[in-house]
């Protein structure tokens, strides 16, 4: 393997965390900002990238770096490597509520896609990059623009999303459609791409969005369901004092919430 293998544990339900034991000279990578604690003898460094690449200048590794603001994240991540003797464990929560999805990348062909914010962290080697979407209407409609994350190697890996997630693994030829926010991830094979939902009264008063995410298999599809645009959505709707009514998307949604007595 070119990835350091690494043991986990993952503790909580709504509000999970999951804790990584390191061998002598092991490494994690995370994201800025998922780290919770960790034993003595590790040591935390801020690196350019996800460190996957051992060769190369300084511009190789800007570069590299230099992609990750295309997803919306920072230039930089943390890696933590034990520096002392027998095993040493460091912890990483989830950033909202949701399910932290643990991942075995040699069991997925070595890569996932991934939405932009997914990523949580992963044992060093793992090498998390940019995907770019060739199709113009799953770039521009599809909720997660042109670019979405991808993760490749053959370690672990851990994804977070938001709710309760499902995976569901879908045969060739098989479709599933689902809203374009509760896409989590899928393997390399799957083919995605967005569909108009029809119908002019589901596109006026339907509050369920214009597209659908449509996913053919074969392979593997994560779902979740909350995702955090809806959550964010939710409490500024009611911060406004809108009420996020059933109406909640569609036209006449405000409308409605006057006549229930929610606005």
């Amino acid at each position: 393997m070119n990835t350091h293998e690494i043991d986990y544990q993952i503790f909580g339900e709504e509000m999970q965390f999951v804790e990584i034991e390191l061998d002598p000279f092991e490494t994690v990578i995370a994201e800025s900002g998922a780290f919770m604690m960790m034993d003595d003898e590790i040591e935390m460094a801020t690196i350019f990238g996800d460190g996957s690449r051992k060769r190369g200048g300084i511009w190789d590794k800007v570069f590299s770096a230099g992609k990750r603001l295309l997803t919306g994240e920072s230039l930089f991540m943390t890696a933590f490597t034990h520096q002392g003797r027998g095993k040493k464990k460091v912890s990483f929560a989830s950033p909202y509520p949701g399910k932290i999805i643990p991942i075995d990348l040699c069991n997925y062909e070595e890569k996932i896609i991934c939405q932009k914010d997914a990523f949580l962290c992963a044992a060093k080697g793992v090498s998390v990059g940019i995907e770019f979407s060739k199709k113009m209407g799953r770039g521009l409609f599809g909720g997660e623009g042109f670019i979405m994350q991808k993760i490749e190697g053959d370690g672990m890996a851990f994804m977070h999303a938001g709710g309760t997630v499902i995976e569901k693994e879908l045969m060739i030829g098989e479709v599933l459609k689902i809203d374009t926010g509760c896409l989590v991830g899928f393997t390399r094979d799957v083919d995605y791409d967005i569909q108009l939902v029809g119908g002019i009264r589901n596109t006026v008063f339907g509050g369920e969005g214009l597209f659908f995410a449509r996913l053919e298999g074969p392979g593997t599809v994560w779902v979740q369901s909350l995702p955090f645009s809806r959550l964010a959505g939710r409490v500024l709707s009611n911060l406004r004092g809108a009420g996020g009514g059933k109406g909640e998307g569609s036209i006449l949604g405000t409308i409605g919430d006057l006549l229930d007595g929610d606005g």
